[in-house]
């Protein structure tokens, strides 16, 4: 083994050892979501495109794992379909960070399948804890970098509104 795959390996390590929580239970660790979410307002190309231009529904549904205290790790995949039947599928890692007052704010990377478009979402969420679960509203702003029809680059930024429950 090459001194350069060694140092790979001994740095995977540390990082996996430092990862690792020292003393915790499994179902404190890891949660999970599910909600709608409504895209109202979209901004691309010089035109603005709202919710009732085009209809779109979205249904994320996520696993979360708390990495410590105030900070986890959450998987999102998003399938969204439009009034014209198209149907995508989002795959949105990200972070989240608790505040106080049940807030939390995070940033998503986003990776729109069967579309040239990727980029990243920030979000402000609200939970409204129900004993074993937690309701929450959530306002994202996607930003796509993305190709028209004719191969040129631009940018998409949006508002939306997410509604969810998360256990």
């Amino acid at each position: 083994m090459s001194s350069l795959n060694k140092t790979a390996v001994a740095l995977f390590l540390i990082m996996f050892a430092l990862g690792v929580p020292s003393s915790s239970l499994a179902e404190d660790r890891l949660g999970g979501h599910f909600g709608v979410v409504f895209p109202l307002v979209t901004h691309v190309g010089g035109e603005t495109t709202t919710i009732s231009d085009q209809f779109k529904l979205g249904f994320p549904m996520g696993i979360t794992v708390k990495t410590a205290d105030k900070w986890a790790f959450d998987l999102e995949l998003v399938p969204v379909v439009t009034s014209d039947r198209f149907v995508s599928l989002t795959v949105h890692p990200g972070v989240i960070h608790s505040l106080a007052h049940s807030l939390g704010a995070g940033v998503r990377m986003a990776f729109d399948a069967r579309e040239a478009s990727w980029g990243f979402t920030p979000l402000l969420n609200r939970s409204f804890p129900a004993g074993p679960v937690s309701y929450f509203v959530e306002a994202v702003v996607p930003i796509r970098f993305q190709q028209d029809a004719r191969g040129q680059g631009q940018t998409a930024i949006g508002f939306g509104v997410h509604f969810g429950v998360g256990f």
